[in-house]
């Protein structure tokens, strides 16, 4: 007859009851906090615990490596969930420590009923502890990293609609710049509309600010960087709209307008063009 260790009893136990040991510790821990949550995450905290439980118990006796990668990725999964749902990792952090106390002790007392020595009761609340900060850890990184990947996404979008390339004639559009310039929206325009507009065969752009809000030095130099990348290519280029205070941020830094071509409106670049022709 084969004798079971006690830990590994402990394991199968985990195992076999993780279901309602989850409900058990989460149930546990939200009567700890004075915070109410909707029933559905309260249903999708039973599942996240369950497959922790499974995953914790694991890491008891099987190899710690591997469980640790599988806890890694599990845990980059949450993060990844709580970003895409617009949530805050404070939210998470506030009740950690409620959490992992009310582990420990319904994971620390079935040890004891398993008739476990004090020091098998302390590897497995130290294995706990480690798998508490792997996952917080984990967890953490992953919601950063999605969550910035979002803003980036967020950002891009808002250039692309706030710099649109609008086709008026043949060979001739307008860029319409748009709200606050930063500096990434700066960058944008420089790396992905002005190749656009070679792409599009465009011979003539029209480059309003009149739309624009804020600019400070540093954006403006890369804004009529713009115009000068457009005559690289061949492509020629009129702003209008400038207002007087672009115009003296401009001049300050020591951009020179003596061969660039500028009007106050979209109505009066258009009317030189058709003069010209």
């Amino acid at each position: 007859m084969k004798i079971v260790s006690p830990i590994v009893e402990v394991v199968n136990h985990l195992v076999e009851n993780k279901d309602r040991l989850s409900r058990e510790i989460v149930e546990h821990s939200l009567q700890q906090i004075d915070i109410k949550y909707p029933q559905h995450e309260i249903d999708r905290a039973f599942v996240d615990f369950s497959n922790f439980i499974k995953l914790f118990a694991q890491s008891l006796t099987d190899n710690k490596k591997e469980i640790n990668g599988e806890l890694r990725v599990w845990s980059r999964k949450l993060g990844e969930r709580d970003a895409s749902e617009g949530k805050k990792v404070a939210d998470s952090l506030e009740v950690y420590p409620t959490i992992r106390q009310s582990f420990i002790h319904f994971i620390s007392k079935i040890g004891l009923d398993h008739k476990l020595s004090m020091e098998e009761v302390l590897y497995i609340t130290k294995r706990l502890n480690y798998n508490f900060d792997l996952c917080l850890n984990e967890t953490v990184k992953a919601f950063d990293y999605f969550k910035e990947k979002i803003i980036r996404a967020t950002q891009e979008e808002v250039s692309e609609l706030s710099a649109p390339i609008v086709p008026i004639h043949n060979g001739v559009a307008v860029l319409p710049l748009i709200g606050v310039i930063d500096t990434y929206r700066a960058k944008y325009i420089l790396e992905r509309v002005v190749p656009r507009v070679a792409e599009l065969k465009i011979e003539c752009l029209i480059i309003d600010f009149s739309g624009i809000q804020t600019i400070d030095t540093m954006v403006t130099n890369h804004i009529f960087k713009i115009h000068d990348v457009l005559r690289l290519s061949g492509i020629q280029a009129i702003l209008t709209g400038i207002r007087p205070i672009l115009a003296q941020t401009a001049i300050r830094i020591g951009i020179d307008f003596s061969h660039i071509k500028t009007y106050a409106t979209v109505h009066q670049a258009l009317k030189s063009i058709n003069i010209e022709k």
